[in-house]
This record gives structure tokens, C-alpha cells and sequence, in this order.
């Protein structure tokens, strides 16, 4: 049908004459389907990955340096009081890291970094393999965020829980959601 056929026929406007063509002449018109609830998750996976590479680069370049003497100078550099439990136990706690756990720390925080980027990407291209990837990544730390929250109970561990199970409960309600609309 052409356009002027189709104008006289309707009386449309342009748009939807092109559509009304479109259409006549087989062409799909895909509706773009963008989840925000993919897009929230997966930019927050892009600002992890960026976060842990950040860590990854800092204990790369601390591994010939002297960790107790770094310590002391961020201690100096924020002000705080050396002789106070908190920089104490920090000092205490820094002199436990050789060089060999810094360099897995560091190798580490590159593995997770380049994994939580994969997965922003995937979620935000809205890839099925990324949705099913971040539910088993999700549900595989969950018993260590218990285990540590059952031992060291404060905010931030609550707060690290509460936005896995809601990534997870989202997740699960959008693959289910995908297996009913494929029966």
C-alpha cells in the first residue's frame, strides 16, 4: 500500500504512516525493552569493578614497601592518635602481611575486578548467560556474608546482605518471569 493511499484511507500523520508501511512491507518494528532494574545492577557491578581494580593497583604498589611504615605515615597524613587502640590494632594487623598475601590480594582484586566487569557489561546489554551469571555469583556468597555477619554483626555487613538478597530476589523474579513468557 503506498503512503498516499494509505494517508487518504486513515487520514494519518507521517509517523504513522511509516509505521502503517513499515508494517505492510513485513518489517518488524521491535519495541526496545530496557530494564532499569538490569541497568541499576549492572552499572553498580561497573563501580565494583572499577573499585576493585583500584585495589588491585594499590597492593601491586605496596609490595616492596615497607607496610608498618606506610601505615604510620596515613596515620600522620589523617591526624589520628598513634598510641590509640584502633592504629594499634591496624599496625598489629599490617605487620601479619608478607609479601607473597599482598601479591595474592592484589591478583585477586584483578580476578574480581575483571569478573564484576563481565557481568556489568552483560547486565547491561541485557544478555540472559549475565542474568544467570550474577544469580550464581550472588548465591554462591551468601553463606560467607552470613558466616560473617553471624560473627561481626554491624551495618554495612547487613546493608552488603540486604542488597544481594534484593539483586537475587530480582533476578529470580526476571528469569521466572522469562520461563513463563516462553511456554
Amino acid at each position: 500500500m503506498s503512503e498516499s493511499a494509505i494517508e487518504e484511507h486513515l487520514g494519518a500523520t507521517q509517523a504513522e504512516i511509516r509505521t502503517e508501511a513499515r508494517n505492510d512491507l513485513s518489517i518488524p518494528v521491535v519495541p526496545s525493552r530496557h530494564d532499569r532494574g538490569l541497568l541499576a545492577i549492572g552499572i553498580f557491578k561497573l563501580v565494583k569493578s572499577a573499585f576493585f581494580f583500584g585495589v588491585g593497583i594499590g597492593a601491586i604498589k605496596l609490595l616492596h614497601k615497607d607496610l608498618g611504615d606506610v601505615m604510620m605515615r596515613v596515620v600522620s597524613a589523617l591526624k589520628l592518635d598513634v598510641e590509640g587502640r584502633f592504629v594499634s590494632f591496624l599496625i598489629q594487623k599490617v605487620d601479619l602481611i608478607d609479601m607473597h598475601r599482598l601479591r595474592e590480594a592484589g591478583l585477586g582484586a584483578f580476578a574480581y575486578s575483571a569478573l564484576a566487569l563481565v557481568e556489568g557489561i552483560g547486565l547491561m546489554l541485557e544478555k540472559v548467560w549475565a542474568e544467570f551469571l550474577t544469580l550464581g555469583l550472588t548465591v554462591s556468597f551468601l553463606p560467607w556474608e552470613l558466616y560473617e555477619l553471624a560473627r561481626h554483626p554491624d551495618l554495612v555487613r547487613i546493608t552488603l546482605l540486604l542488597a544481594n538478597l534484593i539483586v537475587l530476589a530480582y533476578l529470580l523474579w526476571l528469569l521466572r518471569g522469562m520461563k513463563k513468557h516462553a511456554r
